[in-house]
């Protein structure tokens, strides 16, 4: 069966996520769109022309290297780009192999969320970074993000009114990369439930602020409910850095 893997990025600031919806601008659709212009609207079994995603991307949440697939012939990037506007770009379009599902053979997903932690506020970061001109505690930071490694239960970092049914989820990596005044958080998990890397951020802030022990942070990750972490920091910070598959 012939399927082809795309590898997208897109700035979420005016999409209402990545999947499609009625009436709603969305990066699927936008993409959708896009494909069925050339290929027209059936895959090569004769069924809808459509994208599967990595990871879902929320409302104004942006992607570095998203990846999606779809079961018909792979077009040049620039062929896509004609047909794109300005806020999403294919980066690369490939045969892949018999069967990929960007989904469910992703082994991990790589996300990073940018602060701004400094008096003044930067024009050129207001759609990329959260502006926080208070002062952090910057080895609380680092140190909230060691005790995230492995598996916790993380139903305190998503609304409680989800779909989700497993609040399990294995962290392989989760660490603050600090340069002078842009601290980036990266987070490496198996899946990701909603809000959860920006209820994690918010709840790290309140610890860096004097607001919150991280004991505290701790005693969330062995399932506390939602009420008991901290806000959710906004979409704009945050991006889907990559996804990774097996090696082939």
């Amino acid at each position: 069966m012939m399927v082809s893997r795309l590898t997208i990025e897109y700035d979420g600031t005016d999409f209402a996520g990545w999947a499609r919806q009625p009436g709603l601008r969305t990066v699927q659709g936008v993409l959708e769109e896009a494909l069925h212009k050339v290929l027209g609207p059936l895959d090569v079994e004769g069924e809808p022309l459509a994208l599967t995603v990595a990871g879902r991307t929320d409302r104004g949440v942006h992607a570095w290297g998203q990846v999606a697939s779809y079961r018909h012939e792979a077009l040049d990037p620039a062929r896509w780009n004609a047909l794109l506007p300005e806020d999403v770009a294919v980066l690369t379009c490939e045969p892949a192999a018999e069967g990929f599902d960007a989904r469910r053979d992703a082994l991990s997903r790589t996300y990073c969320y940018r602060v701004l932690n400094r008096r003044a506020r930067s024009v050129f970061m207001r759609g990329t970074a959260l502006f926080c001109p208070r002062q952090l505690d910057r080895e609380a930071l680092t140190a909230c993000a060691a005790v995230l490694v492995g598996a916790h239960d993380f139903t305190a970092f998503t609304p409680t009114e989800t779909d989700h049914v497993r609040f399990t989820r294995d962290v392989l990596d989760a660490r603050w990369r600090i340069d002078d005044d842009v601290l980036e958080f990266w987070i490496e998990a198996d899946t990701f439930m909603r809000h959860m890397n920006r209820v994690l951020v918010g709840t790290m802030l309140e610890v860096a602020e004097g607001r919150r022990s991280q004991a505290d942070f701790t005693r969330l990750l062995r399932g506390a409910p939602r009420v008991d972490a901290g806000s959710t920091a906004p979409p704009h910070g945050l991006a889907l850095a990559s996804v990774r598959y097996p090696l082939r």
